[in-house]
């Protein structure tokens, strides 16, 4: 393909982007895997080109943008290298109108720009929001141990016990080390939540909404593979991946519940003021993930992150009837709103006056409210909220 050819596919690639975040249809990566699948004639250096165009292309609009085009002519504000490819060539880009408007740049729609702002993440801090993210891995105490670990790239050891970062975009699912379940692949910040909930051998820990079961398996880890570890999910398709990943990492003290959603009690009623710890790693609207999923701020609107806070109320309350006295519970949110982050662990505590905020002391972070925030601007991981009671 052509430089401009790539253009336009990029551009049309968009489109089809847009149109599913207007609509809350397929993620970018899907829609294009998708046309990757189905477009063979497209080589792996044609594949690579497109595919960073259109991140680039995300990345660079703040608002939803009307066009693929209007936002690929954004783009070329920030890349003037591209302008010279709408020249209307065979495959490629039409000449630029003289009417014609590139999107709106920022960080995100504006009312959500202002949320962020409210928050305290406004300025350098805001665009490092949409940065790359690096890759982080964590070494599974249960099979290896990061100093002793060999791997076929040099990494960098991380602030947490057990990680390391690699170059951006190496294949670790490829690596022995990978298959043999020696290490997943986790964000820092990921693994400094973990961290946070300090989990122990012998103990009952309840993972209340471990989806895919990350921080799980990180628990498990951290317990020795030793207590009673529960993940639990309303999502069986999510709640469906942990078991191989399990298997592989060789913790098979983990007992996986499916969730009804509002009788989730139903199903734990066994466990009710049984647990040492609980880990809620609540539903949230990601901001602190945008590195990864760029287009996720143009599926956000205020009704959702209404729906998300109530969502956060409700597991939080959930937990309160887990914990025994004396245990712990550890809220996260990959959020830097305080409406998801702060304000919704202060209005917990108001509703439970019998559990009260503790210290967390991380290597990474800075309090915020009577928890703690990471960001990719200080921090260098995705962004969080993390709090613990008892």
């Amino acid at each position: 393909m052509t430089p401009a050819a790539r253009v336009q596919t990029a551009i049309e690639l968009l489109d089809a982007v847009i149109l599913a975040a207007r609509s809350k249809g397929a993620p970018a990566d899907r829609i294009l895997g998708d046309w990757f699948k189905q477009n063979r004639f497209a080589g792996s250096k044609d594949r690579r080109a497109i595919r960073e165009l259109v991140y680039a292309a995300i990345r660079a609009c703040g608002p939803v943008p009307d066009t693929g085009r209007a936002a690929m002519l954004r783009l070329a504000e920030v890349d003037p290298s591209i302008l010279p490819l709408f020249d209307g060539s065979q495959y490629g880009p039409a000449p630029i109108g003289e009417s014609e408007q590139p999107a709106k740049g920022g960080v995100a729609p504006d009312w959500l720009a202002d949320r962020l702002a409210k928050s305290g993440v406004e300025g350098r801090e805001a665009e490092a929001l949409l940065d790359r993210a690096p890759l982080d891995i964590r070494v599974n105490a249960l099979k290896a141990a990061r100093a002793t670990l060999v791997l076929p790239v040099e990494a960098e050891p991380t602030a947490t016990p057990h990680g390391l970062r690699l170059p951006t975009g190496t294949q670790v699912e490829q690596w022995p080390e990978f298959r043999d379940g020696k290490i997943e692949v986790q964000d820092t910040g990921s693994q400094l939540a973990c961290l946070a909930l300090a989990a122990q051998p012998g103990e009952t820990v309840i993972d209340l909404c471990a989806g895919g079961g990350g921080k799980t398996l990180a628990l498990a880890g951290a317990m020795d593979g030793l207590g009673r570890l529960v993940a639990t999910d309303t999502d069986r398709s999510r709640l469906s991946r942990l078991k191989p990943r399990a298997e592989r990492a060789g913790a098979d003290m983990i007992e996986t519940r499916l969730l009804d959603p509002k009788r989730e009690m139903e199903a734990l009623a066994d466990c009710a003021g049984q647990a040492d710890a609980v880990l809620v790693d609540a539903p949230c609207s990601g901001t602190g993930t945008w590195r990864r999923n760029p287009e996720a701020r143009w599926r956000l609107d205020e009704a959702e992150l209404a729906r998300l806070r109530d969502l956060q109320n409700h597991v939080l309350d959930i937990a309160a009837q887990l914990v025994k006295p004396g245990g712990r519970i550890v809220y996260i949110t990959c959020s830097l709103l305080d409406e998801e982050g702060a304000e919704r662990f202060d209005a917990f505590l108001g509703r439970h006056p019998a559990l009260t905020a503790q210290t967390l002391a991380l290597p990474l972070g800075r309090s915020r409210g009577q928890g703690w925030r990471l960001s990719p601007f200080h921090d260098g991981t995705d962004g969080f909220f993390i709090a613990c009671a008892g």
